[in-house]
């Protein structure tokens, strides 16, 4: 019986819907990466001039990236059994994981559907991915 798993990410959580026969597995995995924090104190307060500031800011980001892609490879890792892959999301994150699957020749061809989705609960989610792959058989 080949598995057909769901997945809802944003930047904090992803949370895998596997179906395979009348068997669904839920899985949640948590985000490691920082979030948006504004540095406290303002842009003089160190004595610095704006561009330090900026500079602090690209660093921040650019920790981020790297963090968001350790979080995504951590999830493609549990996605590689799987037969066809949906992916749900409500912001940029899913786009992103579509993009670093696509690098994975084996695994881009898998992903059926990349689709906007709200927050959902775990139940609703669990409907949502049966009946999606309910209608691509």
């Amino acid at each position: 019986m080949k598995k057909n798993t769901g997945l809802w990410i944003d930047h904090k959580e992803a949370i895998l819907v596997s179906i395979e026969g009348e068997k669904t597995d839920v899985q949640r995995i948590e985000s490691a990466a920082e979030r948006h924090h504004k540095p406290s104190g303002g842009w003089k307060s160190g004595g610095t001039s704006v561009a330090q500031t900026v500079s602090n800011e690209h660093i921040d980001e650019e920790r981020r990236k790297h963090q968001y892609h350790a979080f995504y490879q951590k999830v493609i890792e549990l996605l590689g059994d799987s037969a066809n892959i949906a992916i749900f999301g409500p912001g940029e994150a899913k786009i992103e994981i579509a993009k670093a699957l696509a690098k994975i020749s084996e695994l881009h061809k898998k992903v059926a559907a990349v689709e906007a989705c709200d927050r959902l609960t775990e139940n609703q989610l669990i409907a949502k991915v049966k009946k999606f792959f309910s209608t691509l058989k």
